[in-house]
């Protein structure tokens, strides 16, 4: 190592100086009074970047390192921060994630069976400020952040059985994988109100997630959030049951499902797959739907 270098990787340095820890007298190099400045910069960047710091690490020369420390000039506050700058740009990008809510446009499909896909896309958009006024793809379309998480929204208005011609469209144009396209949409076969979050699966005899799977070219590998709008009573025709609208004490009870939705939704944005399903299909969860 030349002289005057210091052996800590860029990461560790700027995590010591933003919390004020002093080095051995025998690492430091000569330059090591750093201005209070470019300490509240760094400061503020470990709080924000942390990950970002860590994923960059490698690419940072032992030099910027020894950089990081040496800004008692104003040459060298102007030098730190393009130093700055090059950690931010080499952070690689979060890959947003697509949720996409199932059924059928119209006033007269609003509020039916057919269409708790659409409701818990409007409720996830309430919940965290995302417009769905945009027409894009062919269908009702909105972007926005859960927490640093960027995500996407959309309503398919093609009608269910033709749903893949939307979803096909916005995951080629924006280059989504398909493990981050989440399918939410109505489940004849869980009971009423009830979620289920499953890494990948079938149709299930379901018309629009069967026009999705046949536009990712027969590929089921994507999760979806099932809604449980339970079984017809007796001999009723499935196809007219789902077009019902819900009763208030129905709606009441869904309206319950979206708010844990919603918690599902963000935890799947912020902790991974694996907590999301953890928690909408664990049995504690299942038993508070009685």
């Amino acid at each position: 190592m030349p002289r005057g270098m210091v052996p800590f990787s860029a990461t560790s340095v700027v995590g010591l100086v933003a919390a004020g820890v002093p080095f051995p007298p025998r690492y430091a190099p000569s330059c090591f009074s750093y201005s209070y400045s470019f300490k509240t910069i760094a400061s503020n960047y470990w709080r924000r970047r942390n990950a970002g710091l860590m994923a960059v690490e490698s690419s940072i020369s032992s030099f910027d390192a020894q950089r990081l420390l040496c800004t008692a000039s104003s040459s060298s506050m102007t030098a730190d921060s393009e130093l700055l700058v090059k950690i931010e740009e080499k952070k690689p990008k979060p890959q947003p994630w697509l949720i996409v809510g199932l059924g059928n446009p119209g006033k007269k499909y609003n509020s039916t069976r057919h269409n708790v896909g659409f409701s818990m896309i409007d409720a996830i958009a309430e919940a965290e400020g995302i417009s769905m006024s945009t027409i894009a793809h062919k269908a009702l379309f909105g972007k926005g952040f859960i927490g640093d998480a960027p995500l996407m929204l959309a309503k398919p208005q093609t009608f269910m059985n033709a749903s893949g011609q939307s979803v096909g469209a916005i995951v080629s144009y924006y280059k989504v994988p398909l493990k981050q396209v989440l399918v939410v949409f109505d489940d004849l076969d869980l009971p009423f109100a009830k979620l289920r979050l499953l890494p990948k699966g079938g149709h299930g005899g379901h018309n629009g997630m069967r026009s999705i799977i046949d536009h990712f070219k027969g590929s089921r590998d994507f999760p979806r959030l099932r809604i449980g709008i339970g079984r017809p009573p007796g001999k009723m025709d499935p196809v007219n049951f789902v077009l019902r609208p819900f009763n208030k004490h129905e709606q009441e009870e869904l309206n319950f499902t979206f708010e844990t939705g919603i918690r599902a939704v963000r935890t799947l944005l912020l902790d991974g797959f694996d907590k999301s399903a953890t928690y909408v299909n664990s049995a504690k969860y299942l038993e508070q739907l009685g």
